[in-house]
């Protein structure tokens, strides 16, 4: 049997087209409301917008609703290259004249010098190989010259093999040899030893502490045993061994620090000494052989070291060294007395001035001036006038009609909307209203040169000079008028500004408004919608019911034709 779902198959009608083009027509209705709605959402994203801007707005208010902001301090130094200050609020306000005798050092723990083992305990050298050795700095293979001769130079010779190589070299001109008792080697000649050249590959000479002298006899400069500071310290080659086993401790500044002689290396130490909060930098000096502890912080300040277990800091020399004392910051302000420092920033703590701080760089005599911050008001000011021009604006922009060339006149998504045009004028009342019962002079924002336009209701600062000496004559008055507690300018602006973008804020509840009334709409179509399709469904069935009589029709037309001919 044909589908007689398609339409006009027995009929030859399209009803469907027809249907279809009835139930557009009764959907009418819907698309006045979609329009509708469009226009809610546009109002509701406009009002969104406006309450941002207003958000931006607030907090510019209430940077100038902030007393501190107008106790707010600025510094200028007379000589960048002596000092840097910072003033925090409330520093008195004047002229301070400092004079820097003496800049802050740090002490220094110095340990005893040459604690390193001798590279032999004898003159006798010759098992004692190179890269056993103990010396500062490990031997490289090369060459060495002396006396105009090349000597070949191996990690695996011994000392005493070195000596015979230069011997041989020198035909016996020069002779080495090794005094145990001052840990030195010697070069000897007939006349005077010349030592090295520009192509010497080996670094023999310089660890031996060997140079020239313009004499037949050269000395090494210093004691050449030095610490391994990688190995472990039971075998750091120091003249005094480590105690304590693996239960080692000592305490530096009266933090205790743990060491292990099997298992940890000088470097170990060192780096747990550095990483502790002893409040000191260690660090081993291979040129003089000996370890120092330097205060991380400046002035006239010792170091007190207590070995614990085991004798790390007697074997090390710290226990028995010195102390180079640093020194303290000393100065005087406005022809006082001496005044001293540990570090090289006078603070209120030393120099009795508070909220002020002086980072000194160099001796010398300097003035710091402390004055009111006007330049950070003043920005707080010009920042406040903008965004406030900016609210105006976008309120303008959402309210105000437009004509295109042709004359046709667009209305503003908000021009019927009498809160947006409420607010563009209660703004401009409470910034441009006159202020009573404040304290000072001034008492609107005219009085600080700034002006409001009455065609667009923005300020505008027409007369900067009278800004800023309203900043540096009348700061007080200025203050007032901004931050008194029940009459301050922006007091009121933040006050209105949270009534209407609080949580419980007019524009809050217009937007919650509009997207109820955009809700409804939604539901008002849905609504609609089913009607127009049950009335579709219903003029669908009745054709499908035409279709099928007239399919019978023609069946039975058909049958007749048959049976009785055309």
């Amino acid at each position: 049997m044909p589908n007689l779902g398609i339409s006009g198959l027995a009929s030859g009608f399209d009803w469907k087209s027809l249907v279809d083009q009835l139930a557009d027509i009764e959907r009418a209705p819907q698309r006045l409301l979609f329009t509708e709605q469009t226009k809610l959402q546009q109002r509701n994203n406009a009002y969104a917008s406006i309450a941002t801007q207003l958000g931006v707005l607030n907090n510019r208010v209430d940077k100038l609703k902030d007393a501190t902001l107008f106790e707010g301090r600025a510094t200028a130094v007379s000589d960048s290259t002596l000092a840097s200050a910072t003033a925090s609020t409330g520093t008195a306000l004047g002229r301070y004249a400092f004079v820097i005798s003496q800049m802050a050092t740090t002490s220094v723990q110095r340990g005893a010098a040459n604690v390193g083992a001798a590279l032999s305990t004898t003159n006798d050298v010759s098992s004692l190989t190179l890269s056993g050795a103990g010396f500062a700095t490990a031997i490289t293979a090369g060459t060495i010259t002396v006396s105009g001769k090349t000597v070949t130079v191996a990690a695996t010779d011994t000392l005493q093999g070195v000596f015979d190589k230069i011997s041989a070299a020198t035909s016996g001109a020069v002779t080495g040899s090794y005094d145990a008792t001052t840990d030195k080697i010697t070069l000897a000649g007939g006349s005077e030893v010349v030592l090295g050249s520009a192509n010497d590959t080996s670094n023999f000479l310089l660890a031996a502490k060997l140079s020239n002298n313009a004499s037949a006899t050269v000395t090494s400069s210093a004691s050449l045993g030095a610490i391994k500071t990688s190995a472990a310290l039971a075998s750091a080659n120091l003249a005094t061994a480590v105690t304590g086993g693996s239960a080692g401790a000592f305490k530096i500044n009266g933090v205790a620090i743990s060491f292990n002689t099997s298992t940890d290396s000088v470097d170990n130490v060192l780096a747990r000494i550095n990483d502790s909060t002893a409040g000191v930098t260690a660090n081993y000096d291979s040129v003089n052989d000996r370890f120092q502890l330097t205060n991380k912080t400046t002035g006239d300040l010792g170091v007190a070291l207590e070995d614990v277990t085991g004798n790390f800091l007697a074997a090390t020399g710290l226990a028995g060294g010195a102390l180079v004392r640093g020194r303290d910051l000393l100065y005087t302000i406005n022809g006082g007395g001496q005044l001293a420092s540990h570090s090289n920033t006078i603070a209120e703590t030393t120099s009795g001035v508070a909220g002020l701080a002086v980072s000194v760089l160099d001796e010398g005599t300097l003035t710091v001036d402390v004055t009111s911050d006007s330049a950070t008001i003043k920005t707080a000011i010009t920042d406040f006038i903008a965004e406030f021009n900016r609210v105006q604006a976008l309120i303008d922009t959402n309210t105000a009609s437009t004509t295109d060339a042709k004359g046709k006149v667009t209305a503003g998504i908000l021009a019927a909307e009498s809160d947006a045009y409420g607010l563009a004028s209660r703004l401009r009342t409470l910034a441009n209203t006159p202020l009573s019962g404040l304290a000072g002079t001034v008492t609107q924002l005219a009085a600080m040169g700034i002006d409001s336009n009455g065609d667009d209701d923005t300020l505008e600062l027409t007369d900067g000079a009278a800004l800023d000496d309203a900043l540096a004559d009348n700061l007080s008055a200025v203050k007032d008028f901004f931050t008194n507690a029940t009459r301050g300018l922006a007091v009121g602006l933040s006050a209105y500004l949270e009534s209407v973008i609080g949580d419980d804020g007019s524009i809050v509840d217009k937007q919650d408004n509009l997207t109820r009334q955009a809700s409804d709409i939604d539901t008002q179509i849905s609504d609609q919608e089913r009607l127009v399709q049950f009335r579709r469904d219903q003029l669908i069935t009745s054709f499908l019911a035409m279709e099928q009589a007239q399919q019978r029709t023609n069946q039975q037309l058909q049958f007749l034709k048959q049976r009785f001919g055309t």
